[in-house]
């Protein structure tokens, strides 16, 4: 039985008048995606000066590497918003790259050693040089092949005026902004509980290229020569052979309140670690990583959702939480849609809305280690096996099916969907889950299955997702911006050029006194 923190807040939200506020949500996207070459490989070009300054430019800029370009599109209440955006920075894009391709999929292909993997510039300036040297950390830390694994995040917030009536509702719980960050890590612990449903839903990654393994030995199947697979898996990108972290096991990161969780950043952020002091911080002039420390920044701890705020002074993520409060939550769990040319479905964000208002609005005890142990062990079964047939998931130390399992969350779900239907006056989010639901007892309809399927029709991983790669790029082609749209991303580009050539023009300082002045 679904357990609600505020009964009269579900009910009072669900009346059409109430549910209005809800159309204040706002949403954002982050898409990553490599830059490849004609033959496949990893591009070893610069970032192409027509995008702009990637230190500056407000949409495309760059994560890991020079080659891993990533697209942000500005916050917005329009639902449809983000996604059209998203399009446009496409198209842009797909216009400026001579020769090269965005890479179709999460994870990547035809990858060389470490030391091919280009590092992201971002110029001469102490702000430039402070991302870069943080990226070259990671490499040292984690390994380069790791970082050229691409995703898509979803950045969520609810409206001041939500907040507001709730408070109304529920007004034992606190004062503002406390409020809300107490029910925003309320939602993160819910989502961290039930959030291995969107690697079922929309994981798209249950095969990797032979070069990604490096040699390394994974469990999983050859599906012809230089392809591996998991026959039930969805997303290799969140299992331990992709973007995960297991050297951070040990931060114990807890997100039982915003006291607990920014405490246990800054301690990380300066507590030595022996292997990192092995590697050294210098090497005479050069910068090898920001500290030798369990985190070089608090954005280096990696989990599938993260409570966000953004600083009014410049202030590290941490302090800014601790003086601000919760200001929306960033989703990490998506894999890249190899079948679209953004590389992610309307559904997605549809799906996103229900299930985070379900976890926001459901009770919420603190994470215990045992039950975080439970969390982590249900996310692993399913990224690695989660169309098999007779999969089980762990609830209260108890194995239970998984099919049933995910219709009680369907089931949960359910008000939610009609809450927002309710605040959009339409039935998209109520009937975009029962399609979604369909996905539970029919595994192959799942994009982790249709990829499998594309993949062994073209004989292997690469020709699938090289296939992909130029289709997305012609269908880009054909649909050019007008030119009121593409006047303002040229302008844009320049502007953003302009503002890096400033930066690097004014006084610096030393760089050495740039970084302790972040920790201080």
């Amino acid at each position: 039985m679904l357990k609600f923190t505020c009964c009269d807040a579900v009910r009072q939200f669900s009346t059409s008048g109430q549910a209005q506020v809800l159309r204040g949500i706002t949403r954002g996207y982050e898409r990553e995606c490599l830059r490849v070459d004609a033959s496949g490989k990893l591009a070893q070009t610069p970032h192409p000066p027509a995008l702009g300054s990637k230190l500056t430019h407000p949409w495309i800029t760059t994560d890991y590497s020079e080659a891993l370009l990533e697209f942000i599109t500005p916050p917005s209440q329009d639902p449809e918003f983000p996604l059209r955006f998203l399009h446009d920075i496409h198209r842009f894009s797909a216009q400026q790259l001579q020769g090269e391709y965005m890479w179709a999929g999460s994870m990547p292909c035809v990858l060389g050693v470490d030391r091919d993997i280009p590092l992201a510039d971002y110029g001469s300036s102490n702000a430039a040089r402070f991302k870069t040297v943080y990226r070259e950390g990671l490499g040292w830390r984690y390994g380069r092949q790791m970082q050229t694994i691409a995703g898509a995040h979803y950045n969520w917030s609810l409206p001041g005026e939500f907040w507001l009536a709730l408070k109304d509702c529920c007004p034992a719980e606190g004062k503002s902004p406390e409020f809300v960050s107490k029910r925003y890590f309320s939602l993160i612990r819910n989502f961290l509980r039930y959030g291995w449903l969107i690697p079922y839903l929309f994981g798209a990654s249950p095969a990797i290229c032979k070069s990604f393994l490096q040699g390394r030995k994974a469990d999983l199947l050859e599906m012809v020569p230089g392809t591996f697979y998991g026959p039930y898996a969805t997303s290799l990108r969140m299992s331990d052979l992709g973007y995960q972290n297991r050297a951070q096991d040990n931060l114990h990161v807890s997100f039982n309140s915003l006291a607990e969780y920014t405490q246990a950043l800054e301690t990380a952020i300066r507590t030595p670690d022996p292997y990192y002091a092995q590697i050294g911080v210098r090497d005479g002039d050069h910068w090898k990583q920001l500290n030798a420390n369990l985190l070089q920044i608090e954005n280096e701890f990696y989990a599938g959702i993260r409570p966000k705020r953004i600083g009014k002074l410049g202030e590290r993520p941490a302090k800014a939480l601790q003086k601000y409060g919760v200001e929306y939550v960033e989703v990490r769990l998506f894999d890249l849609n190899p079948f679209v040319d953004i590389g992610i479905t309307p559904d997605q964000g549809t799906f996103a809305d229900v299930l985070l208002l379900m976890c926001l609005f459901r009770e919420s005890p603190p994470i215990t280690s045992r039950e975080q142990s439970e969390n982590d062990e249900n996310k692993r079964r399913v990224v690695n096996r989660g169309r098999q047939p007779d999969l089980h998931l762990l609830a209260h130390n108890r194995e239970q099916p998984f099919r049933p399992l995910a219709h009680e969350l369907f089931d949960d779900m359910q008000p939610f969907a009609e809450m927002l239907d309710a605040a959009y006056g339409d039935t998209r989010y109520a009937a975009t889950m029962q399609t979604l639901r369909q996905r539970i007892d029919h595994p192959e309809t799942t994009p982790s299955a249709k990829v499998l399927a594309a993949t062994r029709e073209h004989g292997g991983f690469f020709k699938y997702a090289m296939q992909q790669t130029l289709q997305h790029h012609q269908q880009l082609l054909a649909q050019p911006l007008d030119e009121p749209a593409s006047a303002k991303f040229v302008a844009s580009a320049q502007a953003s050029l302009l503002e890096q050539h400033k930066l690097e023009a004014a006084e610096q300082g030393r760089f050495e006194d740039f970084v302790a002045a972040y920790y201080a």
